[in-house]
């Protein structure tokens, strides 16, 4: 991969997370909506993120670990370096946001303020795609997180969790949603 392919998939990483960003607060991903979102709480962190991630792919160690430590003073978050999360990820909150470096997430990604995703015996979750994690959510250890996962807040995972449920309580336990095709 060439420095020029990294550097638009990193812009068009980016790009989805803020337009995504801007539909989860605003309903719409207009100009307007983009550039409000672009002043809300959790952007920063969003962005510094995508920067380490690019930096790490580049292998540019050094400018990685920048971000990473401006992530923590300025985002109010820690993600570890290794972290991958795919397109349309957002953070609407990051006060408190701990995630682990060997974390893996799917698309649409979306998580609440003092979320922790993390290892446990260097074992760490992997996440589905259209995900949201609510307020003080803990998702530990080697669990999978199926895709179309509602988790509630505070909720604990520590067991594997099936597509399109909605997780909630310590420990989590988990309630079928209702299809909307129905």
């Amino acid at each position: 991969m060439t420095s020029n392919t990294t550097e638009k998939g990193w812009f068009r990483l980016l790009r989805s997370d803020l337009h995504a960003k801007a539909e989860w607060i605003y309903g719409a991903s207009g100009t307007r909506e983009i550039l409000k979102a672009l002043a809300t709480d959790g952007t920063l962190a969003m962005v510094l993120y995508r920067w380490m991630q690019a930096s790490q792919r580049c292998r540019l160690s050094p400018l990685a670990m920048v971000f990473n430590k401006l992530n923590g003073i300025f985002g109010s978050c820690i993600i570890g370096r290794g972290a991958e999360f795919g397109p349309r990820f957002v953070l609407i909150h990051s006060n408190g946001i701990v995630i682990n470096g060997s974390v893996r997430g799917g698309h649409d990604v979306k998580i609440e303020h003092q979320v922790t995703i993390g290892a446990e015996r260097g074992d760490s979750p992997v996440l589905g795609d259209d995900l949201f994690i609510g307020a003080g959510a803990k998702i530990i250890g080697a669990v999978k997180v199926g895709s179309g996962v509602r988790v509630g807040a505070n909720a604990v995972i520590v067991k594997d969790v099936p597509d399109n449920v909605t997780a909630v309580g310590v420990p989590a336990r988990y309630i079928q949603r209702k299809s909307t095709t129905d």
